[in-house]
């Protein structure tokens, strides 16, 4: 490992020296160092310590040396290694635990049910209940973001045109956004095509149409911190291969997983990245919704109180300190699953 021996150099550090800080044999080190043998992971982390070396460069350099060394004369290496470099960054399906699938599978089995009732009933449905329902979306959405118009109120600002006394201009604008988002994803998702980043682009573009003129539907080009998090989101100059990667475990995940599963883990993933200054919230909640409808369900409808809002900030933040989504899925499950046992009754009590 060239890396052990740099590091070692450039802290003036002769090997007798390394050796006693981390107490392993002098000729040890000299084999690690020549790539006569390969150093064990504990190793690599006592060295590291005792140079004062970066952990993560050296435990790459560790791992790529393993790998050289595993498959590097094989015929097909380089082969076998993009395909695995794939399922690395795009997170295939199929490494989903067992675990998960188990506990979520009830929920959709039932979700999947209940989908099959909607659609027999649909033709049942007028447009007046899928206009309220958007509205209802609307105001929920941006309550979660801190935006007080109340149901009556976002009604009398988009369908209406009248303005809130005590409301902010950018409260009006939100609601007025937010609802022009909602028929643009009903409209992606009528067309029955997979969409793509540009739409995605377009979506946040509305959100912030009126509001930030400059950064509505653009990457941001600066470090963001989400509030009351630990999670950390990617420098700025990643973002863009973040997003490609997001849509390419996205065209492999759609034809695998559950559209519930599929739609709550999108969701995810982009409010993870956060590739936006502002609206990566609301973004990411129409991005989710947009692939439920896609599927023939109906949107997931996050609530803004002040419980249901705490549950989706500690799902997310569970899913990013433990690497564990069941919780945010069971989330967005239980709400699909209130949306579309809420208007199946509606519809089955017009058809009696």
């Amino acid at each position: 490992m060239n890396s052990i021996k740099n590091y070692r150099i450039s802290s003036n550090m002769l090997v007798r020296e390394l050796a006693a800080a981390t107490g392993l044999d002098p000729s040890l080190i000299s084999r690690f160092e020549s790539g006569e043998r390969l150093p064990s992971k504990e190793q690599v982390y006592k060295i590291a310590e005792a140079l004062g070396a970066p952990l993560q460069e050296l435990l790459i350099d560790w791992l790529s040396c393993r790998i050289l060394r595993e498959v590097g004369s094989e015929p097909f290496a380089l082969q076998a290694l993009l395909v695995a470099e794939d399922a690395l960054n795009y997170g295939l399906p199929d490494d989903k635990p067992d675990t998960a699938s188990g506990q979520l599978s009830g929920q959709f089995s039932k979700l999947s049910a209940l989908q099959a009732s909607l659609s027999e009933l649909r033709p049942l449905a007028g447009k007046k209940l899928f206009e309220a329902l958007d509205l209802e979306y609307t105001t929920e959405s941006n309550r979660i973001e801190g935006n007080t118009l109340t149901l009556q109120e976002t009604e009398l600002v988009v369908n209406q045109g009248i303005t809130i006394s005590g409301k902010t201009m950018r409260e009006h604008l939100e609601a007025i956004n937010h609802q022009d988002a909602v028929a643009f994803i009903a409209e992606l998702a009528a067309r029955g095509k997979s969409f793509t980043e540009r739409d995605l682009l377009q979506v946040h573009q509305l959100i912030l149409k009126g509001i930030d003129r400059a950064n509505a539907g653009v990457y941001r080009n600066v470090q963001v911190m989400i509030s009351g998090s630990a999670h950390v989101p990617p420098q700025p100059f990643l973002i863009r291969k973040e997003m490609e990667s997001l849509f390419a475990w996205y065209n492999h995940a759609r034809f695998t997983l559950h559209p519930v599963w599929l739609a709550a883990e999108f969701h995810f993933r982009l409010v993870s990245i956060h590739p936006f200054i502002d609206g990566n919230g609301r973004t990411s909640r129409l991005m989710m919704n947009l692939i439920l409808m896609q599927h023939g369900y109906l949107i997931a409808n996050i609530k803004g109180d002040v419980h249901s809002r705490l549950r989706y900030y500690n799902a997310l933040e569970e899913g990013h300190k433990q690497d564990n989504l069941v919780s945010f899925i069971q989330l967005v499950a239980e709400f699909e699953n209130l949306a579309l046992e809420r208007v199946i009754s509606m519809l089955q009590t017009n058809q009696s």
